[in-house]
């Protein structure tokens, strides 16, 4: 195993139990996790809801195999530390096993799971969410954890039952996961006094889904949260300027400035990170 990778999960980690905030912006390709990395962020985040958008399917319909190769792809040519959507695990313990094994091999710091029935459906996009019991996430979450081979690989347990069944039940299943050997707990808290009921139920490091900015760091600080997982919001931007950028070309008219469009379009061979490329042809097929 790569020493970069132990140590890119050991400080992902370490993060997890201090007394500080970590974001991980959505990370769709090696090219959004390195302009993330240039913009300053350490973490990144690999969500199956924006990846089965991107592949024009769905998070239900997405493959092991898929995200695996997705994960892998980032790990391969950034140094963020990428944190995995595995969904459901792709089907019961002995599967979220397997999928453990593959994610862990990409690279990345850390899985996350979440207790929805398997297969997943697409109506969740709609909001309809189905759970299984506690006791089968449980068991998920034990034989996620006797997979890994590297201990400093977090698993993140998360639960869609607040808005399914109840805060309180949240709490109970939160802690249940917990016990089972989740490092960290990824739920969806939706107001501040929600918050805050969490932060006094639960002791151990917990996760949100948001969009970063919507709450205040010392709110979630204090309440134990210690990681922002956001989303979708790289990709809803991206989609929005190519929505305007061809609705013009469609309409004949000028996309952008062409100045301005070309000075974005050169910097994309530096995000890329061609310069080591360059180097190589320079040494061999492109000598002087």
């Amino acid at each position: 195993m790569q020493q970069a990778v132990i140590e890119n999960r050991k400080a992902f980690a370490r993060g997890l139990q201090n007394q500080s905030l970590t974001v991980a912006p959505l990370c769709l390709n090696p090219l959004m996790a390195r302009i993330a990395q240039d913009t300053g962020f350490t973490c990144g985040y690999l969500s199956g809801g924006a990846l089965g958008f991107e592949l024009a399917v769905s998070e239900a319909l997405l493959t092991l195999t898929e995200v695996s190769s997705y994960a892998r792809q980032i790990t391969s040519r950034s140094d963020i530390s990428l944190i995995v959507d595995a969904g459901v695990g792709f089907g019961d313990a002995v599967h979220a096993w397997r999928t453990c094994r593959d994610i862990e091999a990409t690279g990345a710091v850390a899985l996350e799971i979440e207790d929805q029935v398997s297969p997943k459906r697409v109506h969740h996009h709609k909001g309809v969410e189905h759970l299984v019991s506690t006791s089968e996430m449980e068991e998920k979450i034990r034989e996620t954890v006797a997979a890994r081979d590297d201990p400093n690989f977090t698993v993140i347990a998360r639960t869609s039952a607040i808005a399914n069944e109840s805060i309180d039940k949240a709490i109970s299943r939160a802690n249940a996961y917990a016990g089972a050997g989740a490092d960290v707990i990824l739920l969806s808290p939706r107001s501040e006094e929600e918050i805050k009921l969490l932060g006094a139920s639960i002791s151990m490091p917990m996760a949100i889904i948001t969009t970063p900015g919507k709450w205040s760091p010392d709110l979630l600080l204090e309440n134990n949260f210690r990681l922002v997982l956001d989303p979708f919001s790289g990709q809803v931007t991206a989609i929005q300027a190519i929505q305007r950028a061809f609705a013009k070309a469609y309409n004949g008219d000028s996309v952008s400035n062409i100045d301005t469009l070309m000075d974005t379009y050169k910097t994309l061979q530096i995000h890329a990170g061609l310069q080591e490329l360059y180097e190589i042809e320079e040494r061999t097929t492109e000598k002087k």
